[in-house]
């Protein structure tokens, strides 16, 4: 396991004068989209001194359209996220949608992601925990911080203590999602590492056009308030070229803007800190 994760884990003693950042492409286009981000980010957290995490989905089970793109196979996929990862020699997650393919991804990753519409999928849960993975549970938009405990019982219930969850938003009327930062320190309580993902948190789902909609000039704004409000980490998903992107691209960051977010970050946290 990677030294960051392992301190993460290890009482809670790693550096809490940063924070971590996952970030890369919603989906695994092409080696070449995955190589180009990770290469970024990696430079930029490597000059911030910010541990890094690179994700990208290998698949995507969870679209609005049936037409919409889903990735490009399972295992190629997975193969490119972690010799992507490898090459940065960097720790690598992707999201999981059903049991059998806990065992599958945690053959190439070293965290398995729980998607939010599936975070009280009993059985789910459990095959993530039984492969000693860490698991990232991002919490339901239809449940409070408070309820993301039972999430993080049936994880443990299998042996397994490396557990970390993600706010993402909370759905506000058909179209929209609210973020509570309550939920930030309430769902530090379990003593799990907590994450605001801060792309996700700006989606506008349910669009007529079947095509998922998003607001990234609020990305700034959620990722502030998230440090001010004590997150152990950061989710952004990001493209170079965000309208193109074959999926979540309407609330993606743009590759180029990161460097700049990252500065105000940074420094935020060392004021809050002081």
């Amino acid at each position: 396991m990677n030294t960051f994760l392992e301190d993460l884990f290890s009482a809670q003693q790693y550096d809490k004068n940063s924070f971590f950042l996952i970030a890369g492409p919603c989906v695994v286009e092409s080696e070449e989209l995955v190589f180009e981000v990770a290469e970024k980010v990696f430079t930029l957290c490597k000059k911030f001194n910010i541990p890094y995490i690179l994700k990208a989905s290998y698949r995507k089970a969870n679209r609005t359209n049936a037409n919409s793109f889903t990735g490009i196979g399972d295992e190629k996929g997975l193969e490119i996220l972690q010799k992507v990862a490898r090459h940065f020699n960097l720790p690598c997650t992707t999201d999981i949608h059903s049991e059998p393919e806990a065992a599958m991804a945690a053959k190439y990753v070293d965290v398995l992601q729980i998607p939010a519409f599936l975070c009280r999928q009993t059985e789910l849960l459990l095959a993530a925990g039984d492969t000693g993975k860490i698991v990232n549970v991002k919490k339901g938009q239809f449940l409070s911080g408070s309820s993301m405990k039972f999430a993080v019982e049936k994880i443990r219930s299998t042996g397994n203590e490396k557990v970390m969850l993600t706010e993402r938003g909370t759905t506000f009327g058909y179209q929209d999602l609210v973020v509570d930062y309550r939920n930030i320190p309430i769902m530090q309580e379990n003593k799990v590492p907590v994450i605001m993902d801060c792309t996700h948190s700006l989606q506008q789902p349910n669009q007529t056009s079947g095509v998922t909609g998003g607001n990234p000039l609020m990305i700034g704004t959620i990722a502030s308030a998230a440090i001010a409000t004590g997150a152990d980490g950061l989710f952004i998903e990001t493209h170079p070229d965000p309208s193109c992107a074959l999926s979540d691209g309407a609330n993606m960051l743009k590759l180029d803007l990161l460097e700049e977010l990252l500065v105000k970050l940074v420094k935020l946290r060392k004021a809050f800190l002081n």
